[in-house]
């Protein structure tokens, strides 16, 4: 077998133009995953009677089952109720309407939230309880202590965890092709089909990956050597 390297170019570009699907699919559930993650933490960490066994259950289900079947159950799933309320309430509105892509946001999003959820928690609970002491004995109220002195101190100290989540969903993200997505894989799975060359579309696809992934540990490095000053202790 004979490797047509001028053809890895050729699926490379092609490849290229399923990018932007890739990023959201990628960057909406980060963002969804942040808010619900937030949310959670606030909830495990203060202990709120009711929630918090529900959130225990949600963080350990997301965690212990593949994103796969979380796309595959909302994306199965959803339509069948939306389509049950619709028809019940007298909405008239019909499911099949709904892009599937954004099943696979919602999917993700919840499974970015589980363990978006976990990687807040340990950072804030990371932040010496003294550091918080001493703002409130400097006349510093609650939301004035978490702006300047426990948030910053947290992201600086959970920015690597983010840094692996971040590369473990821009991979993840190809299992929407199952769904019919035609992000990254997707798009090497039809290039390599309708050209039958397999090899070359992948090792293209592979290329495309690595060099997203080096960008996104490049940007992590930045930010990092910018907030080093955290990692010394709360600024005020």
């Amino acid at each position: 077998m004979i490797i047509d390297v001028p053809f890895i170019w050729t699926a490379f570009v092609e490849i290229l133009k399923a990018l932007p699907l890739t990023l959201l699919i990628t960057i909406g559930p980060l963002l969804g995953g942040l808010l619900i993650g937030i949310a959670v933490a606030a909830v495990r960490i203060n202990s709120v009677k009711i929630i918090t066994p529900i959130a225990n259950v949600y963080v350990s289900f997301f965690r212990g089952t593949p994103a796969i079947l979380h796309i595959m159950v909302i994306y199965l799933g959803f339509p069948l109720l939306i389509n049950k309320l619709s028809s019940y309430y007298g909405w008239g509105f019909n499911a099949n309407s709904i892009p599937i892509v954004v099943f696979v946001l919602i999917a993700l999003s919840f499974t970015a939230g589980a363990y978006m959820s976990e990687i807040i928690r340990s950072g804030l609970l990371a932040v010496e309880k003294g550091q918080i002491e001493a703002a409130y004995s400097i006349g510093m109220n609650r939301f004035q202590s978490m702006k300047r002195i426990v948030f910053p101190q947290a992201f600086a100290l959970s920015l690597p965890n983010l840094c692996n989540i971040f590369i473990g969903f821009l991979h993840t993200s190809s299992i929407a092709f199952i769904v019919s997505q035609k992000e990254l894989n997707g798009a090497a799975n039809i290039v390599a089909s309708n050209n039958l060359k397999f090899l070359e579309a992948y090792i293209a696809a592979a290329l495309i990956y690595w060099m997203l992934t080096m960008l996104i540990e490049g940007i992590t490095a930045l930010l990092e050597r910018k907030l080093t000053v955290y990692n010394r202790g709360g600024v005020v």
